[in-house]
């Protein structure tokens, strides 16, 4: 008998370390223990920023005060990557290890009697299960994915070579970011959308902005287009888009995540989008927790190890309600990045990157702006900001919820000079 089973070895794995050194006895079970960390480490957000932190590299070189030509070994950086990639595996395993967590190779299952291993064929008991499997890439219908010439994000991270041409579907975070990584490196870019724009949940500013930066590394954008059938024919991809044929190198389908709701073969656990939970994280089955992209409340490795440390800290017997609208959200494009948090308020006030002395010092940040909201008592309530390294500055504000600051609070910060976040600094003194 275990007092706590997590079921996934992506970031859910912090709230095992944390129960297991807290005094529990834990018990994580995933398929596969040479993918602890989960999609973020080995098919997600590390090998994808490591590629475009380079790639953003080769735009700065395109502002014209380089001679010489340079190009992206992308072999050779692949290989970097997988080195990173199984350090930090080794790592997450001896975190578990030390924090005396047992580890259990197979695919666990949460049933009426607890938790089925399907290779070993018995059931495990525990007083808490949390659930932490994760999502898998959205194919639609009419779309033959054949994982070679029809590609998801995982693939298309592992190419050794650059293709020529690549026609991405799906304008959301993975969309976006691979747009701007192939773009970068040379590659014929061809991004489809189905609606006149990106995005409906960005600000129409920052939409704007980010269509027309896309425009300015060559990405060639393509709004109202909707795949109906795409298949692989001699190394080509043909495509039925609004009903006309289209021909491309690589499509990559980018059209979102679904949560992964297999594991639950009991009625008691309830199943919509994604695995039901409350604003806790506990699902319709007594002591049994849903976190990260399997409950498809947010998708984002950060959310997914916050709600896990959350759910800990519950069964340690420390209650406190995890805000999501207070966890950050960001897109990593090119040369700029998005970052969102929060909400938008009653007052608003934003201040273009242009304006400050050091516009114009990286490839393309005359495009940037910072705008920040707040409530009738001058509360911040969230921000939007469009600038080099947004993600990273988006955590100010992070501080400043979970703070619960104000205006006149924040402005008394000395924000350094000359740095992009001095525009936080001058957006904040525009509000009246």
């Amino acid at each position: 008998m275990y007092d706590v089973i997590v079921i996934g070895g992506g970031l859910g794995y912090a709230a095992a370390i944390v129960l297991s050194k807290a005094g529990k006895k834990v018990a994580l079970i995933e398929r596969n223990l040479e993918h602890l960390g989960g999609t973020c480490l080995h098919n997600g957000c590390i090998p994808s920023k490591n590629l475009l932190h380079r790639a953003k590299t080769l735009l700065e070189l395109k502002e014209g005060f380089f001679d010489g030509e340079v190009s992206l070994n992308l072999k050779k950086l692949q290989n970097h990557i997988s080195k990173i990639i199984t350090s930090h595996t080794k790592a997450v395993k001896n975190q578990l290890l030390m924090a005396k967590v047992e580890l259990i190779e197979d695919e666990g299952y949460v049933t009426d009697d607890g938790v089925l291993l399907k290779n070993q064929n018995k059931t495990l008991q525990a007083k808490y299960i949390i659930i932490a499997d994760g999502s898998k890439p959205r194919i639609p219908e009419g779309i033959e994915y054949d994982g070679k010439r029809i590609i998801t994000s995982k693939e298309a991270l592992e190419l050794k070579n650059a293709p020529k041409e690549i026609t991405i579907y799906g304008s959301g975070a993975i969309g976006l970011e691979m747009a701007s990584f192939f773009s970068a490196i040379g590659t014929k870019v061809n991004l489809l959308y189905r609606h006149s724009n990106i995005s409906k949940k960005f600000p129409q500013i920052i939409t704007e902005k980010l269509e027309e930066q896309l425009k300015n590394i060559g990405v060639n954008l393509m709004p109202n287009s909707e795949i109906k059938e795409a298949i692989t024919e001699h190394s080509k991809v043909i495509c039925n888009i609004n009903g006309k044929e289209f021909s491309t190198d690589y499509l990559l389908v980018a059209a979102g995540r679904v949560p992964k709701t297999d594991i639950v073969q009991t009625d008691k656990i309830k199943i919509q989008k994604g695995i039901v939970t409350d604003e806790y994280f506990q699902t319709t089955m007594p002591n049994v927790y849903a976190v990260g992209d399997c409950n498809g409340k947010l998708m984002l490795a950060h959310a997914a190890r916050a709600q896990a440390l959350n759910v800990a800290n519950q069964i340690l017997g420390k209650k406190e309600k995890l805000i999501l609208e207070n966890i950050p959200k960001f897109i990593y494009t090119l040369p700029l990045s998005y970052a969102n948090i929060g909400t938008k308020g009653v007052k608003e006030a934003e201040f273009p990157i242009n304006y400050l002395g050091i516009a114009g010092s990286l490839y393309g940040d005359e495009l940037g702006i910072v705008k920040i909201y707040a409530d009738e008592e001058n509360f911040i309530t969230g921000a939007d900001i469009l600038a080099p390294n947004a993600e990273e500055l988006i955590g100010i504000f992070s501080s400043a919820l979970a703070a619960e600051v104000d205006i006149d609070t924040l402005k008394k910060a000395v924000f350094p000079h000359p740095t992009y976040s001095e525009a936080i600094d001058r957006a904040l003194r525009r509000f009246r």
